[in-house]
């Protein structure tokens, strides 16, 4: 086991990937660095080699398989994850990985948001999008994560093994955050500087495609971890539709003493019924949820035990 591995998911980065890691071995000598190819066709491959990575692969192209590549097959106490686009300064990295090591976090946040990111960020959208989930997701799970999409993350072995990675593609941050935040796992935030890229290196992640399906992504998860409050929004929204058609047939009932608007009566019964059925579909749900909670503790204790059995 790895006291310390460095993972850096890497697709066509061949301007840059030498240089991030030459960077980790200068700032963190005692970790083992792991680039994770995913289909390169330039020389990414080659030039991490050369810099002295431990190079693997894999072949199923989105930044979550590669994740789920890279957690299945290491194991280390504490594991610091990069993208090799050099947009990361590395003078924070000791912190990060002190944070896992020496003070039980489970999850490292390298929030570019409260540093230099929306001055040396050029796309707008991106930097609103990367407000708005930060917005959302804090609300929704009454967290306090600072930068929901960040790529510079530390890890503890326990948050690693037992992580289930869903995601395919760039929403695999979102699945981590909502991931820690909703099984009360100890998550730190770091502020870390953040950096464009380079000029000729760009960017895999396209800004409307990809984040709507981080926001999917975020609607999905809220609904798997937080499903009463996921179908009581519905029940709600489905008693005021109702009101609204119900509303002038109470009006005319009351000055005419009538109910000439039978269908529509009809109709607000059953969006009612509707309304009931999405309520009691929450609380069921939410005893699973309950239930899955109570599982994921037993989880993380045999997790935990195998680390120990590993680090002996």
């Amino acid at each position: 086991m790895d006291k310390i591995a460095v993972l850096i998911p890497c697709y066509n980065e061949e301007k840059t990937i030498g240089k991030v890691v030459k960077d980790v071995k200068e700032a963190l000598p005692e970790a083992t660095v792991y680039v994770y190819d995913n289909n390169s066709k330039d020389r990414t491959v080659e030039l991490a080699t050369e810099a002295g990575a431990v190079v693997r692969y894999e072949h199923k192209q989105g930044k979550g398989n590669v994740i789920r590549r890279m957690f299945r097959e290491i194991d280390a106490q504490c594991y610091l994850m990069i993208d090799g686009d050099d947009t990361y300064p590395l003078d924070c990295a000791h912190e990060l990985v002190d944070k896992v090591l020496n003070y039980g976090a489970d999850m490292v946040v390298g929030d570019r948001l409260s540093s230099t990111y929306f001055t040396e960020n050029k796309r707008p959208f991106h930097n609103f999008g990367n407000s708005l989930m930060r917005f959302c997701i804090n609300r929704l799970f009454r967290s306090d994560i600072q930068d929901i999409m960040t790529g510079y993350r530390a890890f503890s072995y326990e948050f690693v093994k037992t992580f289930p990675v869903i995601s395919k593609g760039f929403e695999i941050e979102t699945e981590m955050s909502i991931h820690a935040v909703n099984y009360h796992m100890q998550v730190e935030n770091v502020v870390v500087q953040y950096r464009d890229r380079p000029e000729g290196s760009e960017s895999k992640l396209n800004t409307y495609s990809d984040g709507m399906k981080v926001i999917k992504k975020m609607l999905q998860l809220y609904k798997n971890y937080k499903p009463l409050m996921f179908f009581s929004w519905i029940a709600l929204f489905l008693v005021l539709v109702a009101a609204v058609l119900f509303a002038p047939i109470v009006a005319t009932y009351l000055e005419t003493g009538l109910v000439p608007r039978f269908p529509t009566l009809i109709v607000c019964g059953f969006i009612v019924l509707a309304a009931i059925q999405s309520f009691l579909n929450g609380m069921m749900l939410d005893v699973t949820v309950a239930k899955d909670r109570r599982d994921f503790e037993y989880r993380l204790n045999r997790v935990n035990s195998e680390k120990k059995m590993k680090m002996n």
